[in-house]
């Protein structure tokens, strides 16, 4: 038993605590993003193309019962081996998964005591080297409580997430969130939409309507990364199947929606989100830069979407992270994130200093109206003039037909 009154066990592979992890989640609080499905995908489609080592903390307690997981991993990328949330980059959030009474009793108050040990456990073993400790996107709040890893010296992220509280019935939210006239607006658009074929939102269940709707939103998406400049996700290796997977996997039908609005026989949007308790996370969407676009098929799309979560128990919808200007206009709270950055080895120490540097450089121009303004727009530029170049053969480019 540690001082902090936790049994700590690091883990290589987080098989092997499936089954107690997946009954921690019935009654944890945590996120939709460190729920075991979620980072088994990620373990399978994406880490083989990484040099990752999987490093998961657990807390048992006296009875043997699994308290909390902190999902780590050691990655290494050149010399470096970095401490790291696993699956950071695909996971909106990061943050632990723990038991109602752990998440005040063994992480909040003893959190120091705690991460001392954490940190010694993983240092004992050759294994698990890092020169580096790098913990992103943290949410300061998990289900209302303080996330403990805010004891540690944390700074703000570059980027905020965006929290909708639902209402009881749409129509009643909708007249909240939006003016008479605006509303007024949206309904004619919505009928010009109508006139070009029936408009449906459906919910894709069976696996040829999955693997044609999640094609649409790879297409749709890569478009709009390819106008905006923002780099393309679906280009890296395993992106595509890790979705793949999440939105076939039968058991997994009751967290993962792919949902996505028709007109006629035209896609005009998609949206991919995750069902976790009374939650309902938006991950991904998309939406037609055809004909259609005029009017509003996305904003329609987000709409309905509300309307289903509101319709199936949700008390609220997270937008997750991205500070789109839509996101404020919905959202009731921001959901503020943080990055911990320490070096733990001599060699980790230069890097450490200049990553501090590069984001708090990338905060200034987000927090900076007119440059990033001017960012925005050169990104848009750069991202329209490489586009139109003729891709190498093999080359990634954006992605082919992904989005």
């Amino acid at each position: 038993m540690s001082r902090s009154g936790a049994r700590l066990r690091v883990y290589d592979d987080l098989f092997a605590v499936e089954r107690e992890w997946k009954r921690l989640e019935i009654s944890a609080e945590g996120t939709a993003f460190q729920s075991f499905d979620w980072l088994a995908a990620f373990i399978q489609h994406v880490a083989p193309s990484r040099d990752i080592k999987q490093a998961i903390v657990c807390g048992w307690d006296l009875d043997g019962e699994l308290l909390f997981v902190f999902p780590f991993a050691i990655e290494k990328k050149g010399p470096i081996r970095s401490l790291v949330w696993l699956g950071s980059d695909l996971c909106d959030y990061n943050a632990p998964i723990c038991s109602s009474e752990s998440l005040t009793k063994f992480c909040a108050d003893n959190f120091d005591l705690l991460w001392a040990e954490v940190i010694a456990l993983l240092r004992s073993d050759p294994r698990y080297r890092f020169d580096l400790i790098d913990l992103q996107k943290m949410p300061d709040c998990i289900n209302g409580v303080k996330n403990p890893f805010l004891a540690l010296p944390v700074f703000p992220h570059t980027s905020s997430g965006h929290l909708v509280e639902l209402g009881t019935t749409w129509d009643s939210f909708y007249a909240a969130k939006r003016s008479s006239s605006t509303r007024k607006r949206e309904r004619r658009q919505l009928r010009q939409m109508s006139d070009h074929g029936e408009v449906r939102f459906v919910r894709m269940r069976e696996p040829a309507e999955i693997e044609t709707t999640l094609e649409t939103l790879f297409r749709q998406k890569s478009a709009w990364f390819a106008r905006t400049g923002v780099a393309n996700i679906f280009g890296r290796p395993g992106y595509r199947d890790f979705f793949r997977e999440l939105a076939t996997d039968r058991g997994m039908q009751d967290m993962v929606h792919l949902h996505r609005l028709d007109i006629g026989r035209a896609i005009a949007a998609t949206r991919f989100g995750l069902l976790w308790g009374t939650r309902f996370y938006l991950v991904l969407s998309s939406y037609t830069d055809g004909d259609l676009a005029r009017f509003g098929p996305g904003r329609a799309h987000l709409h309905e979407l509300f309307r289903f979560a509101i319709e199936n128990g949700c008390t609220e919808l997270d937008l997750t992270i991205g500070d789109e200007p839509y996101k404020f206009e919905w959202s009731d709270r921001q959901v503020l994130l943080f990055d911990y950055l320490s070096a733990s080895t001599v060699r980790g120490g230069p890097v450490v200093v200049t990553m501090k540097a590069l984001r708090q450089a990338k905060g200034v121009v987000k927090t900076t109206p007119a440059l990033w303004s001017a960012f925005v727009r050169a990104r848009a530029l750069l991202g329209s003039t490489r586009s139109k170049q003729p891709q190498l053969q093999g080359e990634h480019g954006n992605g082919g037909a992904l989005a």
